[in-house]
């Protein structure tokens, strides 16, 4: 399996994420994902090709909590504070997961990766922020596809708890890649 925009399916995901949502029961997303002839890897590309806010771009992000992955979910429009998540999750040590572990860990490539549908199970935290908006907008396994869903829903599928890890001083990071 390609982790890169090469696939089969028709609406341009990456396999893995399409036979997610087929074992989820969403097959229905299939027909809402959207495939932009440019990548998208960071949360304002994704905004821009959609047209939306940004904070309506949910990113997927993965950290190592004393050496183990763990997937945190925030808007698009904040940071992660990686000490709330340190203490979030009782870790001595937080930082961000390396491109091969991301890699290893989800089965997708930074930019692409979603919030549910990954190789591996992790433990995964969803900042409050996301629940700002009707439907937020994550990546469907490659950067060149992105789907839309209400936040409850995609917080409910990635099995994610809820909880308050967005910095305080949250500023527009339009460098930070989507996933």
């Amino acid at each position: 399996m390609t982790t890169d925009a090469q696939d089969t399916t028709d609406s341009g995901a990456h396999p893995l994420f399409t036979e997610a949502l087929t074992t989820l029961g969403l097959d229905e997303l299939h027909h809402h994902i959207r495939r932009f002839p440019e990548a998208t890897r960071t949360a304002a590309e994704a905004a821009a090709a959609l047209g939306c806010e940004l904070s309506e771009i949910c990113k997927s992000l993965i950290f190592a909590a004393d050496g183990v992955p763990v997937l945190v979910l925030m808007d698009g429009a904040s940071r992660v504070d990686v000490e709330l998540v340190r203490r979030e999750l009782g870790a001595t040590k937080v930082t961000r997961a390396r491109a091969d572990v991301v890699r290893e860990t989800t089965g997708y490539a930074i930019g692409g990766v979603p919030p549910f549908g990954h190789r591996t199970r992790t433990r995964v935290l969803a900042d409050r922020s996301l629940l700002a908006h009707a439907t937020v907008w994550a990546a469907a396994g490659t950067p060149y596809t992105v789907f839309p869903m209400e936040p409850e829903a995609l917080i409910a599928h990635a099995g994610a708890t809820l909880v308050d890890v967005r910095e305080t001083a949250a500023t527009d990071e339009p460098g930070e890649p989507v996933a």
